[in-house]
C-alpha cells in the first residue's frame, strides 16, 4: 500500500501544463489552483482581465485532486434545517444554486473537452440507523412539497439489492442527480482550460505576505513580487494566516481514503449494481464509490483532526469497508492518503471580501461542484 494519491497516480500532472514565473502586475491575483481558484481564473480572463494564479504547491496539489470525485446534491447542512434558519425562499434559491453547481460542472467537461470520467449516477444515501432511515421517508416527501424536487426516492432495507451489494444498513435515499468525475483530471483540464484564456499559473508560490498599496495589492511569493488590484483568496480548508480575518472564519477538517487494486468487474457489479456514489448517515461519515478503473474507494474519517495517523486511518478505513462489504476482507490495498475539507461554523459555504480580499470557501464535502460554481460566480 502506498501512501500517495491514487488520481494523481493514476493522472499524473500533465508535463505539458504551461507554468510561468510570477508576473509583476496582474488585475486579478488568485491565491489557490484549486477548482474555484481555477473556475474563478477562467470566468475573469472571459472578461478581459489579466489574471495569475498562485500556488503554493503544484497545480490541484490540494482537496480538488484529492477528494472522492462525487457530486451529491445540496449542502452540507439539511435543507429543511437551512429553511428553519433563513426561511423557505432563500432556501429554495441555496437549493437551485446547489443543483445547478453539478449542471455547471457538466457544461464545462463538455465545452472545454475535458476527459475526466464526468458521468450522473446518482446517490446512495444510506441508513446507519432505523431511525436514519425515518428521517429520510420524511425528507422524501419534504423535499417534494417544499422545493417541487422528485428526483429522490427511499427503498427499505429488502429494496436495497439493485443498489448496492451489502447488508449493513437499514434503508437508503437515492437520488438521480448526483454526478462523479475523476478529480484530478478534472483540475488538470480545468488548468489547461485556464492556460487557454492567457491565465498565469505559478507553482511553487505560496503567498507570504499581501500589502495595501495605492493601487490594490502587493502579492510577496518566492517567486517574486505581484502587484494587483483584486484578491481572490481560494484555498478552503488550506487557507493560512496571509489575511488573518479570512483564515478564522473558515477550519480545516481532514479526510481519509483508502483504494483496493482493481477488482474482478463481476465483483464490482455485485458490490455496486448501478454505479452509484454511496454515503452513509455515520455521525462520522463513510463514503465510497467504484472509481473509473474498476476500485473500490473508501473514505471517512473518526474525528475531525486533519493530521491523524495515515497508516492507523488507513487501518481504521479498512475496518470500516469490511463491515459494509464483507467480500474485501482479503482484496489487497493500493494506496492511503488525506486530504482537508473546509468547514465553516454555520456549515455553509461564504463568498465575501475583507480587509479589500476577496474569498470563497466552506464548501464541507461538496466542494467538486459548489467550488466550480462559486469559483465562476465569484470571478
Amino acid at each position: 500500500m502506498q501512501d500517495s494519491v491514487f488520481w494523481t497516480d493514476d493522472c499524473p500532472r500533465p508535463a505539458d501544463l504551461p507554468v510561468t514565473d510570477a508576473p509583476s502586475t496582474v488585475d486579478v491575483a488568485v491565491i489557490g489552483s484549486g477548482y474555484t481558484g481555477l473556475h474563478a481564473a477562467m470566468a475573469l480572463a472571459d472578461q478581459g482581465a489579466r489574471v495569475a494564479v498562485l500556488e503554493a504547491e503544484t497545480i490541484g496539489w490540494g482537496a480538488s485532486s484529492r477528494n472522492g470525485g462525487m457530486m451529491t446534491t445540496g449542502l452540507k447542512e439539511d435543507m429543511p434545517v437551512i429553511a428553519k434558519r433563513v426561511g423557505l425562499e432563500t432556501a429554495r434559491r441555496f437549493w437551485a444554486w446547489a443543483l445547478a453547481s453539478i449542471d455547471h460542472v457538466a457544461r464545462t467537461v463538455a465545452d472545454e473537452g475535458i476527459d475526466c470520467a464526468f458521468d450522473r449516477p446518482g446517490h446512495l444515501y444510506l441508513a446507519y440507523k432505523p431511525a436514519h432511515f425515518e428521517h429520510m421517508r420524511d425528507a422524501v416527501t419534504w423535499y417534494a412539497d417544499n422545493l417541487d424536487y422528485h428526483d429522490m426516492h427511499a427503498l427499505g432495507p429488502d429494496e436495497l439489492a439493485p443498489e448496492i451489494g451489502s447488508r449493513a444498513y437499514h434503508g437508503a435515499l437515492v437520488d438521480t442527480r448526483a454526478g462523479a468525475v475523476h478529480p484530478a483530471r478534472y483540475v488538470f483540464g480545468l488548468a489547461q482550460a485556464a492556460a487557454r484564456r492567457g491565465v498565469s499559473l505559478v507553482e511553487h508560490g505560496r503567498v507570504s505576505q499581501i500589502q495595501r498599496t495605492d493601487r490594490g495589492f502587493r502579492l510577496v511569493t518566492p517567486r517574486g513580487l505581484v502587484n494587483a488590484a483584486e484578491v481572490l483568496v481560494a484555498t478552503n480548508g488550506y487557507t493560512g494566516d496571509v489575511v488573518p480575518a479570512v483564515r478564522n472564519g473558515v477550519f480545516p477538517v481532514g479526510s481519509y481514503i483508502i483504494t483496493t487494486a482493481p477488482l474482478d468487474p463481476a465483483l464490482q457489479a455485485e458490490l455496486s449494481p448501478r454505479g452509484r456514489m454511496f454515503f452513509d448517515s455515520r455521525h462520522f461519515l463513510n463514503y465510497f464509490r467504484i472509481t473509473p478503473d474498476g476500485r473500490m474507494l473508501f473514505g471517512g474519517r473518526h474525528n475531525l483532526s486533519p493530521n491523524l495517523d495515515l497508516l492507523e486511518s488507513a487501518q481504521m478505513m479498512r475496518r470500516r469497508m469490511v463491515e459494509v462489504f464483507p467480500a474485501l476482507r482479503d482484496v489487497p490495498l493500493t494506496h492511503t492518503w488525506t486530504g482537508r475539507l473546509g468547514l465553516t461554523f454555520d456549515l455553509m459555504p461564504h463568498v465575501g471580501r475583507v480587509d479589500g480580499v476577496a474569498y470563497a470557501y466552506g464548501y464541507a464535502g461538496h466542494g467538486v461542484s459548489v467550488a466550480s460554481y462559486l469559483g465562476k460566480e465569484a470571478g
